[in-house]
């Protein structure tokens, strides 16, 4: 119980500063999309999330699983952190330089092929900012392996204000004043930009700031590899790009699947891709805590990996982060009437994929646990078919039901991927690592979860045909009783486990 208890305060502090930078960053969801909603702007939003995709992509590359072997290498007998962390941070130091000028070079074609309107500035923009996210990921990776949560905090929050600043600061400060200086060299400057390029300007300045907080973590950095450990790190790292690029195809492919398969003129498909990844932001509950919990869990897992109760321990992790993700999604899809008015109108038509989304996330976020095994045991390639069957799923899926059922067929498909590496995982892993999870009562709580959100589905369809606030107050009302009683399943089924938690077990007792 000690155990989690250190995994539930450290992911509480990872998770605090991931939700808090991501709840910040989600504010400006509903600033970008209130004013972005005439064709243009949803079309403007649509060129992001597109590049947004393949920025995620590029960034697996920039980093080359370096990030999760230097979190293997720094707790093996005999390794010198400091030799590690010169070697790790060294190695990307290099490839980055090297990475973004290699790309930079290509930067026009890259630029058609993203059709950004000739503004090829904007990929170096990207490569830079890029570059920036890569360098930071050791000196965060030694904040969270030397359990330092206060820094880590402070540099993501801190971060992402920067990055809400510049977006305010471009998107409604300039315009205002551009309005009444028109001839200005601002004016000229703003013009000659879109709201791509500023959003990707407010997020490098984010990156650089980030990087600069981080001198303290790599300021005492000394160009002094060791070649033998650079190749044990990367002999292990190296699956992790693969795993990495099969992964980042099944979470930010399908914008640019629905791109390319949508049988409709270019301007309405960057639209609905727009609108899909307006949606998409809706899941954000369940999507911070994904976050905060692979910030802590990952360093944990290995930490406890010589334990002889590591078994046991990740069997209790699954299930309580399985509960918190039912909760997360009750507490989503319950009150979708309410959320829906984080995104601009312009952007409500896909609200139907959020369910589906959000169940797809708990699937992810399974796999995230589950998937520990293949890590302890050094089978990463194991891993790696894995993730590559959920990419060819996720392309065949797309690529067959997109021309017909657009952004639902790729939630669905994105649903389906996760739920079934999911599955694939979990037995293969029983094979090469048993853990005890409690599947029955695992899955009780998912069964549970999915009749009470079809419950409120059926009072919707009742009270359709009432007026806005009769309505809005029924499904409000209805939604709390079911989140209730959900909550009252789990107080009485793990009254037991409660009672020995500090926090909530006093009320219990």
């Amino acid at each position: 119980m000690a155990a989690i208890k250190q995994l539930a305060g450290q992911t509480l502090w990872y998770g605090g500063s991931n939700i808090g930078a991501r709840l910040l960053n989600y504010l400006l969801t509903p600033l970008i999309t209130y004013l972005l909603q005439d064709p243009k702007g949803v079309q403007d939003y649509g060129d992001m999330s597109l590049l947004y995709a393949w920025m995620a992509v590029l960034n697996i590359i920039f980093t080359y699983g370096f990030e999760t072997g230097y979190f293997r290498f720094s707790n093996k007998e005999g390794i010198d952190r400091e030799r590690l962390f010169n070697t790790t941070f060294g190695s990307l130091l290099v490839s980055t330089i090297l990475l973004v000028m290699l790309f930079s070079f290509f930067r026009m074609p890259i630029n058609h092929f993203l059709n950004l309107n000739g503004h090829p500035e904007y990929i170096v923009w990207c490569l830079i900012l890029i570059g920036l996210d890569s360098l930071s990921a050791i000196p965060f990776a030694r904040l969270r392996q030397e359990n330092r949560p206060k820094k880590y905090a402070f540099v993501k929050i801190a971060g992402i204000l920067i990055n809400i600043f510049f977006t305010i600061l471009f998107l409604v400060i300039i315009p205002k004043y551009v309005s009444g200086h028109k001839h200005s060299a601002i004016a000229g400057w703003y013009h000659g930009n879109s709201a791509v390029g500023f959003l990707i300007l407010a997020n490098l300045f984010q990156n650089l700031f980030v990087f600069l907080v981080l001198f303290g973590e790599w300021r005492q950095f000394r160009f002094q590899p060791d070649a033998k450990l650079w190749k044990q790190v990367f002999a292990f790292s190296s699956p992790m790009i693969i795993i990495g690029l099969a992964g980042m195809i099944n979470e930010v492919m399908d914008r640019q699947m629905l791109e390319k398969f949508l049988p409709l003129p270019k301007p309405n498909v960057k639209r609905l891709v727009g609108i899909y990844s307006a949606n998409y932001k809706l899941a954000i509950f369940i999507t911070l805590f994904i976050q905060a919990f692979k910030m802590a869990a990952e360093p944990f897992f290995f930490n406890q990996a010589k334990d002889k109760n590591a078994p046991l321990i990740y069997a209790k992790v699954m299930k309580w982060f399985v509960v918190t993700l039912c909760v997360a999604f009750l507490f989503t899809a319950l009150y979708l009437d309410i959320w829906t008015y984080l995104i601009g109108k312009a952007y409500r038509s896909g609200i139907g994929i959020v369910p589906v989304l959000l169940f797809a996330n708990i699937c992810l976020g399974m796999y995230y646990n589950i998937s520990v095994w293949y890590k302890l045991t050094d089978r990463m390639r194991i891993g790696l078919y894995i993730t590559l069957m959920g990419a060819v799923i996720t392309f065949v899926g797309n690529y067959s039901f997109i021309p017909q059922w657009g952004m639902y067929a790729a939630a669905w498909t994105t649903c389906i991927c996760y739920a079934t590496m999911v599955v694939v995982s979990y037995f293969v892993g029983q094979k090469y690592y048993p853990i005890p999870y409690p599947v029955k009562k695992i899955l009780t709580y998912l069964v549970v979860m999915l009749v009470l959100f079809f419950l409120k589905v059926g009072v919707d369809k009742l009270t359709h045909s009432l007026s806005h606030w009769p309505q809005l107050s029924i499904r409000f009302v209805s939604a709390s009783v079911l989140m209730g009683l959900f909550l009252l399943l789990i107080m009485k089924v793990e009254k037991a486990e409660l009672k020995g938690m500090p926090v909530i077990g006093k009320y219990l007792r």
